[in-house]
């Protein structure tokens, strides 16, 4: 697919990952899912940010706009594969999620990134950074929530799955597939992201996390087009003043 086109007013700040001093970690829960849809943090006016959350059309090519409706309300918006998990090394992942935190609403969490310890299961004491770009009526356990998004995952209670991918086999309802082999019968690019699932998330079920905000890496931010605005952080242009983005160089 066609990556996104550099904008070269956006601030890079060349510094070490860092984290954004909020305190204590603090406690969440995990599923699972992907379902196709356009991510609810696709839309304008969500939150203060770059830009809204890129999707992609059919064939995984980028659409123009933020108003193109969800393939799961009839349109023609899915989210793009290149928004599924990858790893950095045997301890250190990197993904999205759809997102719902207590007190807090999509103004707070959309696009922002948190780093995730997770506490129980077959990743114990292994660290994935996520990017809020979603969020769901369903997520409402009454805790910190995090819905991690790889294909594979679940469908859930919407489904634009079947149709970019043609009617394929998509497991269970809620979480999705049960065996790695199952991976190969996506389309090519959804494929390593489902094999994340299976190798560095070695199948966890629904792990328990502490978590904290922390700035976002470059590399994802590449992948949505969306950063935050930063507080603090100004930068001079040309003559005008702005706000930087919370991002880093990996």
């Amino acid at each position: 697919m066609t990556n996104p086109l550099p904008k070269p007013w956006l601030p890079v700040l060349l510094v070490a990952f860092l984290t954004l001093g909020l305190g204590e970690a603090a406690r969440g829960v995990t599923t699972r899912y992907w379902d196709c849809c356009k991510p609810s943090c696709a839309w304008s006016g969500k939150a203060q940010v770059s830009q809204p959350v890129k999707t992609c059309n059919i064939q995984d090519q980028y659409l123009n706009g933020d108003n193109v409706a969800s393939a799961c309300d009839g349109g023609s918006a899915y989210t793009c594969s290149n928004q599924g998990p990858w790893a950095e090394n045997d301890g250190l992942a990197y993904g999205f999620a759809a997102v719902k935190l207590a007190r807090k609403s999509e103004r707070d969490w959309c696009c922002a990134c948190y780093k995730l310890t997770f506490t129980s299961g077959a990743v114990a004491g292994k660290t994935m950074i996520v990017q809020a770009t979603n969020t769901g009526s369903d997520l409402d356990r009454g805790e910190n929530h995090f819905d991690l998004a790889m294909p594979g995952g679940g469908v859930g209670i919407f489904n634009g799955c079947s149709r970019q991918w043609g009617g394929i086999g998509l497991g269970n309802q809620f979480g999705g597939f049960t065996d790695r082999w199952q991976c190969s019968t996506l389309p090519w690019q959804w494929q390593q992201a489902c094999y994340w699932r299976f190798d560095w998330f070695r199948n966890a079920d629904n792990p328990d996390v502490e978590f904290e905000e922390v700035s976002c890496p470059q590399a994802m931010i590449d992948r949505t087009g969306c950063g935050r605005w930063s507080r603090g952080v100004r930068e001079q242009d040309e003559g005008r003043v702005w706000d930087g983005f919370e991002q880093v160089e990996l």
